[in-house]
């Protein structure tokens, strides 16, 4: 479940884990689909008897696929601000692929509000520190600060 918050509360959650998302399947249907929706068709991500070759041992997600999970684990944890109107992301200050999800594995998002500053009346920026952890593997998949937009 999102944690709703006052603007004026959000300073008290900066430097805080704002919450852990659910774990999710990213298994070979997942990926054939990112595969097709972005044209990205590299072997690695679906030619399982070719990437068996590789140091990967199978296939592969796209780290873009990772990422663009992030929308889906921010769900349950992050913040909304109450009265939102509307949220939207606007970039990221960093990305790096740490390392790769196999198919077949299950990542879950861990979110920690770096900052928060209102940019106009009513239009707030949130910043995330996010890693897209591996279900038993000590290195996440990815790391980003991720920056968002609410509307209030």
């Amino acid at each position: 479940m999102i944690t709703v918050v006052k603007p004026a509360d959000l300073a008290g959650h900066v430097g805080k884990e704002t919450g852990v998302s659910e774990w999710l399947l990213v298994d070979q249907a997942r990926i054939n689909a990112f595969a097709e929706c972005t044209e990205d068709f590299q072997f690695i991500h679906l030619d399982e008897e070719r990437a068996k070759q590789t140091p990967f041992g199978g296939t592969v997600a796209h780290g873009f696929l990772t990422l663009s999970l992030l929308a889906k684990l921010a769900e349950s944890a992050t913040l909304a601000l109450e009265n939102i109107k509307m949220g939207v992301n606007y970039g990221f200050e960093k990305i790096r692929f740490v390392s790769p999800v196999r198919s077949g594995k299950r990542v879950r998002g861990r979110f920690m509000l770096k900052g928060a500053e209102e940019k106009s009346p009513g239009q707030w920026q949130l910043v995330y520190e996010v890693s897209v952890e591996i279900e038993g593997e000590d290195k996440p998949a990815l790391v980003a600060e991720w920056l968002t937009r609410q509307y209030v």
